[in-house]
């Protein structure tokens, strides 16, 4: 956090300017974000909701530069990305960015190590350090390390995912991304995932939540509606509807 005038300030840590994304076909346009602003604060824990094709999810990938923007600048830690190359975004995403998406995105040939590693490879991390980094973030993602030489289609859907989170923070990136993380999951399992996500963020990690499901939203602190490819306002949590709480 910044000091000014002897208070302390929360850093931007993600900034989009006025980004517009539209898809081409031959002639045919289709505008899926008409001008989003938006910034994002060391720290914060926040949810996106909207309908189906309101351009949620279109818009976290271009937050964690899976996309990129047809016009507008994204800052990540206050680097402008368009100004980097393809290897610049690569590290930052590697480095700065943990992804957790609706279908786990596991990878069934290989073990729930081997799984939760694949962040770390890039870096010249060695084995038996990444191996305790990885049972580390399992830990931390409320999993059980005995998961670690399993397949993990031999796991249940909220294993699963609990293995997608420590993937995405075994490296310890400051902000974590979130599409519909319990769109896949049972009510039990949609709270550990939720409780999770808290835990995570009271130490320090900053939180974007995509999701369809106001008892998870309510469980942040803030919440942005999305429609028709516009950010049409602001809502306050009700702590009393989220999930953790009924």
């Amino acid at each position: 956090m910044l000091r000014r005038h002897g208070v302390y300030m929360r850093r931007e840590v993600v900034v989009l300017e006025d980004i517009v994304k539209i898809y081409r076909s031959g002639s045919v346009e289709t505008p899926a974000l008409r001008g989003i602003s938006l910034k994002i604060y060391e720290g914060e824990f926040i949810a996106i909701m909207g309908p189906s094709g309101s351009g949620k999810t279109t818009l976290l990938n271009i937050m964690g530069l899976l996309d990129k923007p047809t016009s507008g600048r994204v800052y990540i830690d206050g680097i402008e990305v368009s100004k980097l190359n393809s290897g610049e975004i690569a590290r930052i995403r590697n480095y700065k960015i943990g992804f957790v998406f609706q279908s786990f995105n596991l990878i069934n040939r290989l073990t729930v190590l081997e799984n939760i590693e694949i962040p770390l490879i890039p870096r010249g991390i060695p084995r038996p350090k990444r191996i305790q980094m990885a049972t580390n973030a399992l830990i931390r993602a409320a999993g059980d390390p005995s998961w670690l030489p399993k397949k993990p289609n031999q796991l249940s859907g909220g294993q699963q995912q609990r293995v997608a989170i420590a993937r995405a923070i075994v490296g310890e990136p400051p902000i974590l991304l979130a599409d519909e993380p319990t769109g896949n999951l049972d009510m039990a399992s949609s709270r550990i995932v939720v409780k999770t996500f808290q835990e995570l963020n009271k130490t320090g990690s900053t939180i974007v939540v995509i999701t369809h499901n106001p008892e998870v939203a309510n469980c942040t602190e803030k919440i942005y509606v999305l429609r028709d490819g516009r950010l049409i306002g602001e809502v306050s949590p009700d702590p009393s509807k989220c999930i953790l709480n009924m």
